[in-house]
């Protein structure tokens, strides 16, 4: 058991909308430099726990912290990728990019040079200029990820990032993601409804019920790293943690 504070904890956490009780009483830390997936049914709550962890939703109960700190409002100190880009299409890449060091009051330079190296980091370098239309899809997450990764918060909040990708572009995009995190050491959330994208990402993948939601397991992965997205099931132990998670979840599936 860790003694140190975790830099994400959600404790006995309940949401309702309306009469609708999704989340109830959901409980889970994740742990400085811990990359942890958060997988379940649709509309179990899932993207609901980062709304909370991004200070964009209050839970009806419970308590969401950061680093110790109750969230009670915006959270500015914490990296938030969602489904879509959300890229500004009047903004080029790089303005895009540096926007939210701008925000910050980063002197200029500073910014810029940050900015170029968040975006050689997804391997951008070359397309500054350029705007979300002239980019791919593929492009268009990686600008995403980069405008996350500039300011270099110590948590980053993955909402599905990688659905809309067709397989290739997901594989690469998953193997660029593991190099990433571990050049900057940030403690990750993941959602995610894919089984084999949790497993070969996290450290602990968290495993939701249905509607009223509650965890159901919490389990730990240990694969060494870095780990081969293009061959996941040629990972010794990669099999067995995939069905250990997937027991889980089919009966989840079976129930309903």
């Amino acid at each position: 058991m860790s003694h140190t504070t975790p830099c994400l904890s959600f404790d006995a956490i309940r949401q309702d909308f309306g009469a609708l009780r999704v989340l109830d009483d959901v409980g889970f830390e994740v742990e400085a430099g811990q990359f942890v997936a958060v997988i379940g049914p649709s509309g179990c709550g899932k993207s609901t726990l980062v709304q909370m962890a991004a200070g964009l939703l209050m839970p009806t109960a419970g308590q969401v912290r950061h680093n110790g700190h109750l969230v009670r409002g915006v959270n500015a100190g914490i990296g938030l990728v969602p489904q879509q880009a959300q890229l500004l299409p009047w903004k080029t890449l790089m303005q895009n990019v540096v926007l939210p060091l701008e925000l910050r009051r980063v002197p200029p330079a500073e910014r810029m040079a940050q900015a170029r190296a968040a975006i050689a980091a997804v391997d951008l370098a070359g397309f500054e200029d350029s705007y979300p239309y002239q980019l791919s899809g593929g492009m268009q997450k990686r600008a995403s990820i980069a405008r996350t990764l500039v300011y270099q918060p110590d948590a980053i909040l993955l909402d599905e990032p990688f659905g809309a990708l067709d397989a290739q572009t997901r594989m690469v995009m998953q193997r660029d993601l593991q190099a990433l995190v571990a050049a900057q050491g940030a403690s990750v959330l993941l959602v995610t409804h894919d089984i084999t994208e949790a497993v070969l990402l996290a450290d602990t993948v968290v495993v939701l019920s249905r509607r009223p939601t509650r965890v159901l397991a919490r389990i730990a992965i240990g694969l060494p790293r870095p780990r081969d997205v293009f061959q996941p099931f040629g990972i010794a132990g990669f099999a067995a943690a995939y069905d250990q998670v997937w027991a889980h979840v089919r009966g989840e599936l079976v129930a309903a």
